[in-house]
């Protein structure tokens, strides 16, 4: 009889939960984070010690596996941690601070705070240009929520703005939040993110009008005609990134509803982790949580700097 994945005795034990997160972000044995010493390590294992309590000999210094990742300073047992990552993995379009909190049985305020720090771990950082060996790199940007200390009016200059690019061939997207959405702000940040070679795919916006001089090829779609796809070339259109887009919004409206500015590219950052790493390219709920425990190390937030 198959069982729920939830039923695994990670998401339930305290000490397997430990070992669960032991084993992916030490694959090679315990590594002390105070003086990167991996010898001279042995685990506590007194009545009285607190669970995962390792001592490195050579800084005489203890530790967990939660020191110097997303879980430090977190009194939150390790498999709520564990249950609140894979919520989130296998949520398509997110799951809410509210829901966490109800689900977990921890305070609002803690909830909020945890599903940061998970969206830090989730956040890629790759620096690896899109549209290498001439691959087809959709642009397109849209616009989302409020900003702050900027008054209502019409269109959408008192939205947040976000970019988003798209490498067809890949399958993955990489967003950012933008200021505005004018060539001098836009073409920078497409020269730093895609390569030379690479195929561009646009709307026919104003901004976009002179990327033929930066890029091999500049596809145009005419969406002030009510045009989708190209009637000269059905390569060229921008639905794949509109697709993005709608999964996007819909988790943001749906289920978080509210977002200040300044969290907004973390929650890009979820949005584009799922998406890169979907059941389309062969990565199950399982598998995004082992990639969400690359990205754990180095990256601690504190409650001050997110708030």
């Amino acid at each position: 009889m198959r069982q729920s994945i939830i039923s695994a005795s990670y998401f339930h034990n305290e000490e397997a939960a430990y070992s669960f997160i032991e084993a992916k972000v030490w694959p090679q044995g315990p590594v002390c984070p105070h003086c990167g010493s991996k010898e001279r390590i042995s685990k506590m294992n007194g009545k009285s010690t607190r669970i995962g309590l390792y001592k490195c000999y050579v800084c005489r210094k203890p530790f967990t596996v939660k020191v110097g990742t997303i879980f430090e300073d977190s009194h939150i047992p390790m498999r709520f941690w564990l249950q609140a990552i894979y919520l989130l993995c296998a949520s398509k379009k997110g799951i809410s601070a509210n829901q966490l909190h109800r689900t977990l049985g921890v305070t609002l305020k803690t909830a909020w705070f945890m599903g940061h720090r998970i969206r830090e771990a989730m956040r890629e950082g790759e620096l690896v240009p899109f549209g290498m060996n001439g691959n087809t790199v959709e642009v397109d940007e849209t616009f989302i929520g409020k900003e702050e200390n900027i008054p209502m009016r019409r269109g959408y200059a008192h939205k947040c703005k976000v970019l988003s690019l798209l490498d067809r061939e890949l399958g993955k997207t990489r967003s950012m939040v933008v200021d505005n959405v004018t060539a001098s702000e836009l073409v920078p940040i497409l020269k730093e993110n895609i390569a030379r070679e690479a195929q561009i795919m646009t709307d026919d916006a104003g901004q976009y009008r002179y990327l033929y001089q930066d890029f091999l090829k500049h596809g145009t779609v005419h969406h002030s005609k009510k045009e989708y796809v190209s009637l000269e070339n059905p390569d060229i259109h921008t639905n794949t990134v509109e697709g993005y887009f709608s999964i996007f919004k819909r988790g943001m409206k749906g289920i978080y509803q509210h977002c200040k500015k300044q969290h907004l590219h973390r929650y890009l950052a979820e949005f584009d982790f799922r998406y890169n790493k979907r059941s389309a390219k062969d990565v199950n709920d399982i598998g995004r949580v082992n990639k969400v425990f690359e990205g754990v190390v180095g990256r601690r937030l504190t409650y001050e700097t997110t708030h």
